[in-house]
């Protein structure tokens, strides 16, 4: 087998079609700032592990905050619009929607390395304020939005009482902050793996019975 057959059969990460890459500067970045956290890692780091040069991976993002940025929209605002399209779509009951949306996040909360974001906001807010900021107005403020909107789905319904749905919007997504963060910084110390779902299967339940409304008690 000649050199030139190698090549064809196997091309090397850096001679695949440019619009791959960034997608998997992303994964590299992630699994860097999983493992270094957001100030420790270089944008080298990044591209070592993505198998690119230091150059290359300026000519998709310009700063380690901008490959966040990306990471933030990618991988969850993305998953917000996703799950927004499927509220718009919806046809059965709040309650039914209000499960579905409490799963598909508590998935993604609970059995996907996403959790690393808001471990690191939480952790460099302090020294990179414009981190929190662009989580606050990319992911946490739509996010509220969309719970909002189930609830008021219910209540123009008749199907959820009246309550502030600001409010009931925090409510909704706070039990699965808290696997978030017990994920994160506790999960290593427990004598048995915690169960998550049936923390959201708890969740559900007492939600669902202190959003009905009276007459469906």
């Amino acid at each position: 087998m000649t050199v030139r057959s190698v090549v064809l059969n196997d091309q090397p990460r850096w001679t695949r079609r440019k619009e791959e890459r960034g997608p998997e500067i992303l994964d590299a970045a992630l699994a860097c700032f999983s493992e270094k956290g957001f100030a420790a890692t270089r944008m080298e780091d990044i591209a070592r592990r993505a198998g690119i040069s230091k150059g290359t991976i300026y000519l998709y993002f310009e700063s380690k905050e901008a490959v966040f940025k990306a990471l933030a929209r990618a991988h969850v605002a993305g998953r917000v619009d996703e799950i927004r399209g499927h509220i718009e779509a919806f046809e059965g009951s709040t309650s039914d929607l209000l499960q579905l949306v409490l799963y598909q996040v508590g998935s993604l909360i609970t059995g996907s390395n996403i959790v690393v974001l808001p471990r690191m906001v939480l952790a460099e807010a302090g020294n990179f304020p414009e981190l929190a900021e662009h989580w606050r107005r990319e992911v946490v403020d739509k996010g509220v939005a969309l719970w909002e909107s189930i609830i008021r789905r219910g209540q123009t319904r008749g199907e959820f009482r009246a309550v502030d749905p600001s409010h009931a919007a925090r409510l909704c997504i706070a039990p699965l902050i808290l696997a978030a963060l017990w994920r994160s910084f506790f999960s290593r110390f427990d004598a048995t793996p915690y169960d998550y779902e049936g923390l959201i299967a708890a969740h559900i339940d007492v939600l669902l019975r202190g959003l009905a409304a009276e007459q469906t008690l």
